[in-house]
Formats: structure tokens, sequence, C-alpha cells
């Protein structure tokens, strides 16, 4: 009886395993909580953009992913789109900031 009960044992630590695995983050996945710190540094980005004088967050989009914010969009001066990674840079959180605005 033992070894139908090591079995059964060794099936139900195999299954928490697999679920538990389900909620851990990866290379191309976020956890959950990842997720929620993202959305904050996302909103604190596009709020610093909206609120400075020199970006006013004309056509920048804010993205981010394991803390590595991405601004991408248009604007009007190379000045504008240092300023947009400064700012985006400053925030607390952010690991990274990969700037692809382009410039018209």
């Amino acid at each position: 009886m033992r070894d139908p009960m090591r079995l059964s044992a060794l099936l139900v630590c195999l299954a928490m395993l697999l679920a538990l695995s389900g909620c851990a983050s990866t290379r191309t996945m976020e956890s959950a909580g990842e997720y929620v710190d993202d959305s904050v540094i996302t909103t604190k980005v596009k709020a610093a953009l909206v609120g400075d004088p020199v970006t006013k967050a004309r056509q920048i989009s804010v993205e981010t992913f394991k803390g590595v914010v991405q601004l991408s969009g248009f604007v009007n001066t190379f000045k504008e789109k240092d300023r947009a990674g400064q700012l985006a840079y400053e925030v607390s959180g952010v690991r990274g900031v990969r700037n692809t605005i382009q410039v018209k």
C-alpha cells in the first residue's frame, strides 16, 4: 500500500507545481504582480509627460514591460524626444527606457 500512496503524493506535488508555475513570470510573460507594477509605472510616466511644459504628451505612447518603458510616437523637436526619455527614466521603478519616438 505504500507505493500507491507515494505515487499519489508525487502526483499531487506535481499538480501543485504545475499550478504554481502558471503564476510565475517568464521572459515573454509577466506575473500578475509585475503587470500591476508596470501599469503603475506607465501611469506615472504619462502623468510626467502631460505635466511637463516641453513634452505635454503630444503624440507619445507609453508601454511598460518588466520595468522597461517603451516610448513611441511623434514629436516636433529632438528636445521633446530627449525630455520624454529623461522624464521616463526618472520615474521610480523604471529599469530602462527604449525611446523610439520619431521627430517630425
